[in-house]
């Protein structure tokens, strides 16, 4: 294999981050790519040298070949590193590497090909006597064909689509009446992601655990496994929160699934970083999925409890190195735990949320790493992944690990756009998880949507906090500008009566009445509640307080008529309402669908003329690789579309027109 000195990556965000530092730190010279959109991204920055590779879409930047071939290139790179998604499990770029004379750090376009297709990957599993989970596998399979064999495979089941994953073209089927119509859902988003709707089926396994093992191969024959990771909660189908090792795997389950694992690779003569996931039932025994021919997003925690740096791994392997380690001498020592961040809502079926970054503080402290790529004053654009940052704790075992996670979340601050950082501290502190007893229904039966809206609903001393920053940092900006003492502010040889203030979160409004007591004293009634504040400082972002004399404080920022407020459990918006005109009474449409969100419009199922009823689907779009519908919000008559399949929609941007009945 041919030496290198030079690596572009091909990606961005945290894992073009990552894979930066560790060539850097071996000398290695390093080139990054960009889109319009990252032009000024920490990844860019981070680099030697950056290539620009054209627009935002990542249809026409970070997944065209020809461009990425073309920087390397012209950069004077040798080498490729794909990071994750993307192209990184893609055979024809791999392909095309290999052609331009350059190493693609990854695996042979061969094994790529095999494993990229669950039905193909499958096959080759069980030859190699690795235990698979029964299902159906024909290629090109109609939709009648899968309902019989569903019928024969019984329920509950998985429909997957073949050709990818991440939760993409993924249904759980409870009984035969759902099947037809999650075929025709999964075939449609397969199709949309992967560029294939052909599916397979599988018997669902009830209250099982996503347990994967890492693997590693070289070109010399040598094959080792670094352990599991617990990937079982997930949203969606897709992981947010990681741990190594897995609580429900003893030192001889490990062995016994490493070896499984290790003897897959060398079967389709693997080499470079993989991941073989099972699913592993009550009884102990597990089950093939898939194996993912890249390095997979929650490979920090291996690395926690490894000591090793598995990109230094893949740069030695893919230049002819043998592994820098035998099987004997790998070994594992405490826990690591690590949750995803991602920009998104989780109480409004997990939408994207784009938008710049305001505020961005991370925590530094003992035993925690963040790997991110993102800094404060940054656009989140709405091309790809909601996920920003991933936050990984370490310790001499769970508890203290997860300890360590939860305080660096409650410290970590991020204003400008909504998080999932309320739902990780849920899961964190749930009993479930902190017992290290759940499977991968946990969100559903620890997080569903009604615990979501709890979640993410304001509560009435963040509302009454709020005020109270809104109204003293006003009254400190008028005794500023007005050459006041400190002392006379909210000063009044009268008596002092309460201000109502209409407060808007996302929501809904809600009313608030502030009567100030002295200079930094206020009494405050939120609907039920009273309460009694007292500002100790509210400066540089931090917010100290005390409520009926306990002390307490947030960290905040005042953007125009709106305060970001967070207590520590997650980021909370509030704006003074008080003068704007009425919105329309709750339940009332209003015929006017905005999108939610930037993202690009796959399908339209409306035209100007026809009737619809509420719910009735209109638009169907896309936005940092999720689907979400647009409905009818009253009945009536499409007045007017502003939309295409495949053009690209803004935030707010009116869709949809609709004339009320009558």
């Amino acid at each position: 294999m041919e030496r290198f000195n030079k690596v572009l990556i091909a990606n961005r965000g945290e894992i073009a981050v990552r894979v930066i530092r560790t060539c850097k730190r071996l000398g290695f010279r390093t080139v990054a790519v960009f889109s319009e959109a990252d032009r000024d991204a920490p990844h860019v920055l981070a680099a030697d040298e950056a290539v620009p590779i054209g627009p935002s879409p990542a249809k026409e930047s970070y997944l065209v070949i020809d461009k990425l071939i073309g920087a390397a290139k012209a950069s004077g790179a040798q080498a490729i590193h794909p990071g994750y998604g993307f192209l990184s499990e893609n055979a024809a770029f791999s392909r095309a590497c290999k052609e331009a004379g350059l190493v693609f750090i990854g695996p042979d376009a061969e094994a790529i090909t095999l494993m990229g297709n669950k039905r193909q990957a499958k096959l080759r599993m069980l030859a190699a006597g690795v235990p698979c989970i029964p299902g159906y596998e024909a290629t090109d399979a109609d939709d009648a064909a899968l309902v019989a064999e569903g019928e024969r495979i019984g329920f509950p089941l998985m429909v997957k689509a073949a050709a990818g994953g991440g939760g993409r073209g993924m249904r759980w089927v409870h009984e035969a009446a759902q099947l037809p119509a999650a075929l025709k859902g999964a075939r449609s988003e397969a199709t949309n992601a992967f560029g294939s709707g052909e599916l397979i089926l599988e018997r669902a396994v009830v209250n099982a655990r996503h347990v994967e093992i890492q693997v590693f191969a070289d070109e010399h024959g040598n094959v080792v496994h670094l352990g599991e990771r617990d990937c079982s909660v997930q949203r969606r189908h897709q992981k947010i929160v990681e741990e190594s090792p897995s609580p429900a795997v003893s030192a001889e389950l490990r062995e016994r699934m490493g070896q499984v694992a290790a003897t897959a690779a060398k079967a389709i003569a693997y080499k470079g970083a993989g991941t073989l996931e099972f699913l592993l039932a009550p009884s102990g025994e597990f089950y093939f999925m898939e194996m993912n021919t890249r390095l997979q997003v929650e490979h920090p925690v291996t690395e926690q409890v490894t000591g090793l740096d598995l990109v230094e791994w893949q740069l030695r392997v893919a230049q002819g190195e043998p592994l820098p380690l035998a099987q004997r001498d790998i070994t594992w020592k405490g826990h690591a735990i690590e949750v995803r961040l991602c920009a998104e809502d989780p109480a409004n079926q997990y939408a994207p949320r784009a938008g710049r970054l305001l505020t961005w503080r991370l925590p530094s402290r003992e035993g925690i790493r963040i790997d991110h790529g993102v800094r404060e004053g940054q656009d989140i654009p709405p091309f790809y992944d909601s996920m920003q940052a991933k936050v990984i704790a370490s310790g001499a075992d769970r508890e203290t690990a997860r300890r360590r996670l939860v305080e660096a979340l409650r410290e970590l601050t991020v204003f400008g756009v909504t998080t999932n950082k309320d739902l990780l501290l849920h899961v964190l502190e749930s009993a479930a998880f902190r017992s290290g007893a759940y499977d991968t229904g946990f969100i559903g039966q620890h997080a569903d949507a009604s615990v979501l809206e709890r979640l993410y609903q304001t509560r009435p001393e963040e509302r009454a906090l709020a005020a109270v920053a809104l109204f003293h940092d006003e009254a400190q900006h008028l005794a500023r500008t007005g050459g006041l003492d400190a002392s006379l502010v909210n000063w009044n040889t009268a008596h002092r009566h309460p201000v109502s203030m209409t407060l808007e979160d996302s929501k809904g409004d809600a009313k608030v009445s502030v009567r100030p007591v002295s200079s930094e004293r206020y009494e405050v009634v939120t609907g039920d509640d009273a309460l009694d504040i007292t500002v100790l400082g509210l400066s540089d972002g931090v917010f100290d307080f005390s409520v009926a004399g306990a002390r307490g404080r947030a960290r905040y920022l005042r953007t125009g008529d709106s305060v970001w407020l967070d207590l520590g459990e997650g980021a909370r918006q509030l704006t003074d309402a008080t003068f704007r005109p009425p919105k329309p009474a709750e339940g009332v449409g209003t015929g006017r669908l905005l999108a939610p969100m930037d993202g690009r419009i796959l399908r339209v199922d409306t035209r100007p003329g026809a009737s619809v009823k509420p719910g009735d689907v209109l638009v169907v779009l896309e936005a940092m690789k999720m689907e979400f519908q647009l409905v009818a919000d009253l009945p009536g008559i499409v007045e007017a579309v502003n939309a295409s399949p495949g053009g690209q929609v803004s935030a707010k941007q009116l869709l949809v027109v609709l004339k009320p009945e009558g």
